[in-house]
């Protein structure tokens, strides 16, 4: 069985503004490591919507490119997504997508694609501080920058 770890990001300049997503997938089988990574932007997006993109596609790429068999930890520097998918979206679903001040949850397309890429894809949930030095959380945080920086030389 693989072992896949799946490091993601996202984030803007301004919230709302620019913003972007980027993952870096590492599948281990034996002694051998396979890498994929990508990233992409939107020029009027937030922070949140971003960093739940970047779990959305890389949960997508996962599945497609090396199936939903695998051992998969999912290392996100944001709260927000970890606590959203392993605690908050079981009440959010319960209440019709409403929290718990009766508001409807933010991003809720998002939430829900995420839901149904977990359910298939069933990873383990892990948060890693931010800017701490962990390689592929760095790398993605690069790749966001990038594409934010593309998208700002647009705009």
């Amino acid at each position: 069985m693989q072992r896949i770890d799946v490091y993601t990001d996202g984030g803007c300049h301004g919230n709302p503004g620019p913003g972007a997503w980027a993952y870096v997938v590492r599948a281990v089988a034996g002694s051998e490591a396979t890498f994929r990574e990508d990233a992409g932007g939107d020029p009027q997006t937030t922070n949140n919507r971003m960093e739940l993109e970047a779990v959305i596609r890389a949960l997508r790429a996962v599945a497609e490119h090396f199936g939903t068999q695998g051992d998969v930890t999912v290392h996100t520097d944001s709260q927000y997504v970890r606590n959203g998918i392993t605690s908050w979206i079981a009440t959010w679903m319960r209440n019709g997508w409403m929290t718990s001040a009766r508001k409807p949850v933010k991003n809720q397309d998002r939430w829900i694609r995420l839901h149904e890429l977990a359910v298939l894809v069933n990873p383990r949930w892990e948060w890693v501080k931010g800017h701490s030095g962990d390689e592929l959380n760095e790398r993605c945080d690069s790749l966001v920058q990038a594409q934010i920086a593309r998208l700002d030389r647009r705009l």
